[in-house]
């Protein structure tokens, strides 16, 4: 999945023209930067760029190294100018080592991803929104095989709602938040709380179940859904929407009340808005509507300006909202702030 990723960013990256004239050198930039471990491309592209978002555009493709798009710690990248336009370059550094006196080769490191891989993986594997007919027509635990109330890991369950054998690995999930437009009150959505995996060990009116991997406690009621075996991509491909895009945050993750980076926001804009995954967007915070207490008309409301509060980027994308990871905080973001594509 990896190669195609790199593949594609490739394709994409003869697309566009070899140098952009919008692109703002960060004031403080190297000019080299050895990669290191727990390195990201957002954060090395940041050294160099004001926009980090925009290091495809300036990023020059060596044809003698193998897989240019694929950046190991050790590497080191260049900032040179080609016709007075900045361009970044690849060093290839060492990956690999050898053993004596056996004559191995172990490759070091993997591949630095696009963004943190810890700050969104548990959100890429498993469905997490889903529509009211899904949630309420899933199959669904009704007891545990030993009378117990609260289940977890190794344990077995009843369900009922799975009709064959064909399919035989579930996630559990629990219903959540319903999300729902601030401004239109249409229902986007419903929240699905992965609660743990389970494995078919027999089907029929009534099924049995083990229960692996829990995350929290399983309850009677909890719904089962089909594993996903779809590889989910680790890296992205971070770029500007096409279009006009003005949004909302509905939902905020970890109960928290202020929003900081590396945080992960729910917005009103999916598919159907054409959202796509590695769209970055401007969170913009919600000016309050407070009361002037100056005027002959002492009260009169007014509203004040938006202000910038941050940089978030899409990671995963439904058809009503989408998932988005804040890469960068300059002030408190909160829920109902807004999001838009960046001027």
């Amino acid at each position: 999945m990896i190669r195609y990723f790199y593949l594609s960013i490739l394709l994409v990256l003869f697309s566009v023209p070899l140098f952009a004239k919008d692109v703002v050198l960060n004031a403080n930039h190297p000019q080299d930067y050895e990669v290191v471990r727990g390195d990201t491309l957002w954060d090395i592209s940041a050294k160099f760029l004001e926009q980090p978002w925009q290091w495809p555009e300036i990023w020059q493709v060596n044809p003698q190294i193998a897989n240019p798009h694929l950046i190991y710690p050790g590497d080191l990248i260049s900032l040179s100018y080609i016709n007075g336009q900045p361009v970044l370059t690849l060093t290839r550094g060492s990956t690999a080592y050898k053993l004596s006196p056996e004559a191995r080769e172990i490759k070091l490191e993997e591949a630095i991803s696009t963004i943190p891989r810890s700050a969104i993986a548990a959100f890429l594997s498993k469905p997490l929104v889903v529509d009211e007919d899904t949630l309420n027509n899933a199959p669904y635990i009704v007891a545990s095989t030993d009378e117990r109330l609260i289940l977890g890991a190794g344990d077995r369950a009843y369900v009922r709602g799975i009709d064959s054998d064909e399919i035989a690995e579930f996630s559990v999930f629990r219903g959540g938040k319903v999300y729902k437009d601030p401004e239109t009150a249409e229902v986007l959505g419903y929240e699905a709380i992965y609660t743990a995996d389970a494995l078919l060990e027999a089907a029929s009116d009534v099924s049995t179940v083990m229960l692996l991997n829990t995350n929290r406690e399983v309850l009677a009621g909890d719904r089962l859904l089909p594993v996903d075996d779809a590889e989910s991509e680790m890296n992205f491909f971070p770029h500007s929407p096409d279009q006009a895009i003005n949004g909302r945050i509905i939902s905020v993750f970890d109960g928290v009340s202020q929003v900081g980076q590396y945080q992960i926001v729910v917005l009103n804009r999916g598919t159907r808005e054409a959202i796509e995954v590695g769209h970055v967007l401007e969170v913009m915070r919600a000016g309050l509507t407070v009361s002037d207490d100056v005027t002959a008309d002492r009260h009169d409301m007014v509203t004040l300006p938006d202000e910038p509060a941050g940089i978030a980027m899409v990671f995963k994308v439904f058809e009503k909202v989408s998932y988005a990871l804040v890469m960068k905080a300059s002030r408190p973001i909160h829920l109902n702030d807004k999001v838009r594509a960046i001027e």
